[in-house]
């Protein structure tokens, strides 16, 4: 699987544009992905701010994340904008059957692919080496473009995780 996501990003967007990632609990399959970037593509060339157009920008990344970007250098993002895509991932939600809120299933790109775990599983998953603090880690919390460009696929060691894997584990190979 190729990791090489920056290149899809828009160039044209602020580094501190803001960013929502929402993970499904399951790789949506091809006619799937290709109707939700449809929704997404369709979404972004209309969300509003208040009567005013968002500079939007939403695709759907390895067939199991939702990204949607809004550049606020021309236009803020109000409430009733951030309203209108929540409705929009919550519709993606009921058509496909999957769950786009759960912040408690962790995402990993092991063995060649992209592994979900339950974070009640992470020091299980470490104790029996499924992971590791080099495993690589998407860090859904990124707020910005930026983060989004450096923070968003890292090491274990890396992230916020590190400080909820017992220690001693981490020195497992």
């Amino acid at each position: 699987m190729n990791l090489n996501y920056k290149e899809l990003l828009p160039t044209d967007f602020a580094d501190n544009s803001r960013v929502w990632i929402y993970q499904s609990n399951r790789l949506f399959t091809l006619s799937e992905a290709l109707q939700i970037e449809n929704m997404l593509n369709e979404f972004a060339t209309t969300w509003q701010s208040h009567g005013t157009p968002v500079k939007g920008y939403g695709n759907l990344f390895f067939g199991q994340f939702i990204v949607l970007m809004a550049d606020e250098t021309s236009s803020g993002v109000s409430g009733c904008s951030t309203d209108g895509s929540v409705r929009l991932i919550k519709q993606i939600e009921q058509l496909f059957k999957v769950n786009l809120f759960d912040r408690l299933l962790l995402a990993f790109y092991n063995k060649e692919k992209i592994q979900l775990l339950p974070l009640s599983q992470l020091n299980y998953a470490v104790e029996n080496n499924f992971i590791n603090e080099e495993t690589l880690y998407f860090n859904n919390i990124v707020l910005t473009k930026k983060e989004l460009e450096t923070n968003w696929i890292i090491s274990v060691k890396n992230s916020w995780l590190s400080k909820k894997i017992n220690q001693p584990l981490m020195s497992k190979k």
